[in-house]
């Protein structure tokens, strides 16, 4: 055995090694860390949009906090609406209840499809592995990380860190108007 092919071996664990460290400081900060913990859970939820698994998206999705973002919007239209106090006041009243009829109808995974679709999960598609979907979670300031449309868009779906899996807690009030979805 020369030593030249002594070395090979040397050489390629010494680069084996290199590549391994640099993966982990690329992980190592925490908001990168943070979306890649993240990117595990938001794939497993639009997989379950994707194969219309209600027991799956479940248990990503916080519906208290999807129905109380759904009341907070009923509220606020009903207080920018026609009508004067009377309307105000009926709203008031109705966005508890509203926003929980609303919820049961539209927190399931067919409301969710054209999201799915859009970060790649199509039936017959191969689906975008955990770094894909990492690069395209962004960190917020608060401890949760979003799916935007464009680096310099507005977040689609915000997640948030809930005893130790991400859950959908937020999305944005006209995701369905957002254009190529």
């Amino acid at each position: 055995m020369t030593r030249f092919s002594r070395a090979v071996p040397a050489l390629a664990r010494t680069a084996a090694l290199a590549a391994a460290l640099a993966a982990g400081a690329a992980l190592s900060g925490c908001a990168t860390a943070a979306r890649y913990d993240a990117a595990g859970d938001v794939h497993a939820l639009l997989v379950a949009i994707r194969d219309n698994d209600k027991a799956a998206f479940d248990a990503h999705v916080d519906k208290r906090a999807l129905k109380a973002q759904l009341e907070t919007q009923i509220l606020d239209r009903a207080q920018k609406a026609q009508g004067g106090d009377a309307m105000r006041a009926l709203g008031a009243a109705f966005a508890q209840p509203l926003a929980d009829l609303a919820g049961e109808a539209l927190i399931r995974p067919q409301t969710f499809r054209a999201a799915a679709e859009y970060y790649g999960y199509r039936p017959g598609q191969p689906i975008p592995d955990r770094l894909t979907l990492a690069a395209a979670l962004k960190p917020q300031g608060d401890g949760t990380v979003c799916a935007k449309r464009r680096n310099d868009g507005p977040c689609l779906m915000t997640f948030a860190n809930e005893g130790g899996a991400w859950r959908l807690v937020a999305v944005a009030p006209d995701m369905a108007k957002v254009k190529g979805l």
